[in-house]
């Protein structure tokens, strides 16, 4: 069994940056695959960024379209933890973003697939004021 525990979300303005953490429970958090989803009101969850386990420190990751190259997901193996690093913040950034937990996963792929994901967090608010 996984708990995950998102922190870091709140109010910014556009262009700001914030930084989301998930804390996990558990010996075998190394060995998941870690991902980052929101939903905005209204809306249907949706993907946002992942990153795959690893034996040897070479991870990828893969993010959606609509924050590539803003977004940095990144994870410490030692602390039980995944970052989701957002910059350039948009007015369309806001939802509850969650962190989830893949046991499944591949090393060298992501699944984007929410239903692949066992493992979920209860969220964390983040608003993006224009």
């Amino acid at each position: 069994q996984v708990q995950l525990v998102e922190a870091g979300g709140g109010l910014v303005q556009a262009g700001g940056s914030l930084r989301l953490s998930c804390a996990a429970s558990g010996r075998t958090f190394s060995r998941y695959t870690m991902g980052w989803f929101r939903q905005a009101p209204g809306k249907e969850r949706e993907f946002v960024a992942a990153i795959t386990w690893s034996v040897s420190r070479t991870y990828y990751a893969e993010y959606a379209d609509s924050v590539k190259g803003r977004f940095t997901i990144s994870r410490d193996n030692a602390k039980n933890l995944v970052y989701l690093q957002m910059n350039s913040l948009k007015p369309e950034d806001t939802a509850v973003y969650f962190c989830a937990a893949d046991d499944d996963g591949s090393r060298t792929y992501v699944r984007r697939n929410e239903y692949d994901y066992n493992y979920w967090g209860q969220g964390t608010q983040v608003t993006v004021s224009s």
